[in-house]
């Protein structure tokens, strides 16, 4: 399972992506419920993160500050900081 997160927006409106190669089944039961989740509020606030979320090249977009537990955990994973 290949699961790739992109975030834009923000203030200083920089980019961030990063891709893993889901080997861990914690991971996978994330991913999962993000799939299930589907596209969450991609209505953001003014300076807040977008986000596409692809898992084996299905997307889901959402939007800080509402992101589903899982998409938020899911983020944080991937690119290995705070959501």
């Amino acid at each position: 399972m290949r699961i790739r997160v992109r975030r834009t927006g923000g203030f200083a409106g920089i980019e961030r992506s990063a891709e893993v190669a889901a080997a861990d089944p914690e991971l996978e039961s994330l991913a999962a419920a993000v799939l299930t989740d589907g596209d969450g509020d991609v209505r953001g606030v003014p300076d807040g993160f977008s986000y596409e979320i692809t898992i084996d090249g299905v997307t889901v977009r959402c939007g800080d500050p509402r992101l589903t537990d899982a998409q938020r955990a899911l983020v944080t994973r991937v690119l290995k900081e705070g959501a």
